[in-house]
């Protein structure tokens, strides 16, 4: 199939450390190119793809200091998606609503991934005029804010299987990773390492925006011998503090729509103590690939038994839940759909919930 695939400008494809949307990005197109499809890829200058690059930016505007109205990069590169769009199977949008109007119009087959929360009040007046663009959640949790939308299927996130070294024995510290802010928690995770004096190692990225909340409120917290903070960490960094680490520490306060780092710990055999919101139920099995908790109490109980998790099936898990295969036929399926008919599956036909036999200790 000739698929382009259309990423935010913000990080480069994949990103040099931390961006969860641009990673999934790079690896549903780094599988479709291995799998033998013909992929543009729009997306900031510096990223590395072996599909054909259609370099929008020359760098990931983040990192472009000189990038100040970052709307207008966007815009731009919409209208290049337009004027290639005939030469297109299908048109694979993450960039989130920004290109509907124009979409509406085109009269090409296309779908959008929504990678970010949905229960903000004003995106039900924009889905309620926008019903009919085909859209895919990661969750099923993250789309019950918008019910009315036009749901191809839920696609979970999917990493390359060999991203990720599997440690079969635990190690003696519990891992943080994500951004620094209010709803990830950090201050909970902390907490609970401080009750059950098991180190804690925190790689995280602190937006502008958070600067001030990291600066009165999370960086005081660091200065307990207990806690490491690394601060940002790039692929291999992170393969090894989480294959490293006796549990990753997942303890958000919001709707996550998918959490991308629970994933990533699976593939290491490390199991995730998380808090019960959003995405957290799909994507842990309670007391076979970690705990799922409610109060920080709870969390200190999960400690107890972390270790009876069964580090080879949390691997298993992720191999046939949480790979890049997987989600690549998946999206194949929806592609295919909409390319040859116009229409999509069912919602809900591409969830993969059967729980896999526990293996042995």
């Amino acid at each position: 199939m000739r698929i382009a695939q259309v990423a935010p400008l913000y990080e480069s494809v994949p990103p040099a450390q931390y961006g969860g949307t641009e990673r999934v990005v790079s690896y549903l197109t780094e599988e479709l190119v291995r799998q033998g499809h013909d992929v543009t890829l729009y997306a900031s200058g510096d990223s590395v793809t072996r599909a054909r690059l259609v370099p929008v930016t020359p760098r990931s505007l983040r990192l472009d200091t000189d990038a100040v109205d970052r709307m207008a990069h966007h815009i731009v590169m919409l209208e290049m998606v337009a004027r290639d769009a005939e030469t297109y199977d299908v048109i694979h949008f993450h960039c989130d609503y920004l290109h509907f109007p124009l979409s509406r119009r085109l009269g090409v087959p296309q779908l959008t991934t929504l990678h970010g929360r949905l229960d903000i009040p004003d995106l039900q007046v924009l889905y309620r005029e926008f019903d009919d663009m085909p859209v895919v959640s990661i969750s099923d949790a993250q789309r019950r804010p918008l019910p009315f939308a036009h749901w191809l299927g839920t696609v979970y996130h999917g990493l390359p299987l060999d991203l990720y070294t599997y440690r079969e024995e635990p190690g003696s510290y519990f891992a943080f990773v994500g951004r620094i802010s209010p709803e990830k928690g950090v201050d909970r995770a902390v907490e609970i390492a401080r009750r059950t004096g098991i180190p804690l190692k925190v790689a995280a990225k602190v937006d502008a925006v958070d600067r001030e909340y990291f600066e009165t409120r999370i960086a005081p917290l660091f200065e307990d011998p207990l806690v490491e903070f690394i601060g940002e960490v790039n692929d291999r960094q992170k393969n090894e503090l989480l294959a490293n680490a006796r549990a990753l520490l997942f303890p958000i306060n919001w709707p996550e729509p998918f959490g991308l780092v629970m994933t990533e710990a699976l593939a290491c055999g490390t199991p995730v103590i998380a808090f019960r919101h959003g995405s957290v139920p799909e994507v842990i099995d309670h007391g076979l690939t970690g705990f799922i908790v409610d109060t920080i109490d709870e969390a200190v109980e999960a400690v107890a038994m972390i270790d009876g998790i069964n580090r080879r099936y949390c691997r298993q898990v992720f191999e046939e839940r949480f790979s890049a295969p997987r989600m690549t036929r998946d999206y194949l399926r929806l592609y295919q759909a909409l390319a040859e008919t116009g229409t999509a599956m069912p919602p809900g036909v591409l969830m993969d919930t059967e729980v896999l036999a526990v293996p042995e200790a």
